[in-house]
């Protein structure tokens, strides 16, 4: 027999040819051949087949995840862009380096002016406390300078003591030695109580108008408005008005009768229209909040002409900006007039001062016919963590709301002093939940509260003497 060698393929791991000997019996080619090479591989189907059934329940998981997601994402979506909405307001703290290094260029150029502004101040009076202020703005230079030379910036820090030397230089500058004999009407010190409502009663406009202002004549010794009562409602969306109802007496307001109504703009879009629940009536002119800007504008009752003036600060807070809020924002109440026995004063919020309140001292020049911006002080309070302030004998009082049927007197900034106290828990009551306008009148030492439609008056009580 010959052998002969055969090849066959074989179905093996390798997948290599089989090489089988032959014998060649009965003219055929005879040769044994092992079978179980070509055998069906049970074991590795049945592992194939448990790996498949696995991926398929992974997958079926997976598929189910998905759908879930895919229900789940249009709820993630709005959160995030009501989110993104609610953080929008806030995002000035980042743009303007709250969180950032602080340009010490700039810090430089504002500390160089209140040098400036101090030398001057103790050129003048050159008493104790302007010797104070020379020190303590000498101590901050060198400690800028050593910021620049260690590269190491607390922004935090040197804002807040720029502040409290701003608001200081302010203070000796109002101040005169005869302080107390000049304003004889501030020696009361701190309010210390509120009573009830005086007087309560609904806008002769209706319940329907939220937002606006009212309240007596607030300039003392003043002849032409001397008794007059007066009612600003705003008209336009709650937001925006062009009218002023004035009465002689206080009987014709309690009866509604005898007004006489003033038109202090075109339109309610006009750039002298009213923006906010933010006027005040002081001697013969209105002062209030001017349309969708930074100024403040004065309407006299007798010439019906107006006067304008621009709020300092970096990114005066408008249009809806820098509103009260607390609880519940009252639309556009960005600028707040407001009158006391030191006179005019206007309160809103800058980026500058990262949203908190600032307050203006303003003053009508007779003879020039121009409305001024005297002096500014800066707080620490987050206007929209207010509901309404007030002045009082040049001291800011801030509110909060308590409850549907109460607000609370809470803090106090004294512009003479720069101090503040946050310890305080004044109740007021109220009919409606929404307040949109709060004034002192120093006339009467009465409040006046325009309340969601409601006009409330309460009397002011004070210590016997001054001492914040």
């Amino acid at each position: 027999m010959l052998p002969l060698l055969l090849l066959l393929l074989a179905s093996s791991g390798d997948g290599q040819a089989q090489r089988v000997i032959g014998q060649k019996k009965n003219d055929a080619c005879a040769c044994k051949v092992n079978s179980t090479v070509w055998s069906f591989p049970a074991v590795k189907y049945e592992a194939v087949q448990q790996h498949v059934e696995s991926c398929e329940v992974s997958l079926n998981n997976l598929q189910e995840q998905v759908q879930l997601s895919n229900h789940h994402l249009p709820q993630i979506q709005a959160l995030i862009k009501n989110v993104t909405a609610r953080l929008e307001p806030y995002q000035y703290l980042h743009d303007q380096g709250l969180y950032s290094a602080l340009s010490l260029h700039l810090l430089g150029q504002e500390l160089s002016q209140l040098e400036t502004d101090i030398g001057d101040i103790h050129s003048q009076l050159n008493n104790v406390q302007t010797q104070k202020l020379s020190k303590e703005v000498g101590k901050l230079r060198t400690d800028v300078g050593r910021m620049e030379m260690a590269n190491v910036i607390n922004m935090k820090t040197v804002k807040e003591k720029l502040r409290y030397l701003k608001n200081s230089a302010e203070s000796c500058k109002s101040i005169p030695k005869d302080f107390r004999g000049h304003h004889r009407y501030c020696l009361k010190g701190l309010m210390t109580n509120i009573s009830d409502p005086v007087v309560t009663k609904i806008s002769p406009y209706g319940k329907n108008y939220i937002s606006g202002s009212w309240g007596q004549q607030a300039q003392m010794n003043s002849e032409g408005q001397k008794n007059s009562y007066w009612v600003q409602p705003l008209l336009s969306s709650h937001i925006w008005g062009n009218s002023l109802r004035v009465y002689q007496t206080y009987e014709d307001f309690m009866a509604s009768a005898n007004h006489k109504d003033f038109t202090v703009a075109a339109s309610y879009t006009h750039a002298n229209a009213i923006e906010g629940p933010s006027a005040v009536l002081y001697g013969e002119a209105l002062y209030y909040h001017c349309y969708r800007s930074a100024d403040v504008c004065r309407y006299d009752l007798n010439s019906n002409t107006v006067k304008r003036v621009t709020l300092p600060g970096t990114g005066v807070g408008f249009n809806n900006k820098f509103p009260y809020c607390y609880y519940d924002c009252r639309a556009n109440s960005d600028v707040d007039l407001e009158a006391d026995e030191t006179g005019l004063w206007a309160i809103y919020a800058t980026v500058g001062n990262h949203g908190n309140l600032v307050v203006s001292q303003l003053v009508w020049d007779e003879e020039a016919l121009t409305l001024n911006v005297s002096q500014t002080w800066e707080t620490r309070l987050f206007k929209k963590a207010v509901s309404n302030a007030f002045m009082v004998c040049g001291v800011l009082y801030a509110t909060r709301y308590v409850d549907e049927h109460h607000e609370e007197v809470f803090y106090a900034f004294d512009t003479a002093t720069g101090k503040e106290d946050n310890s305080l828990a004044l109740p007021l009551q109220k009919i409606a939940k929404g307040v949109a306008s709060l004034s002192y009148n120093p006339t009467n030492r009465q409040i006046y509260m325009y309340n969601d439609g409601y006009l409330l008056a309460y009397q002011a009580h004070f210590l016997s003497e001054a001492v914040f």
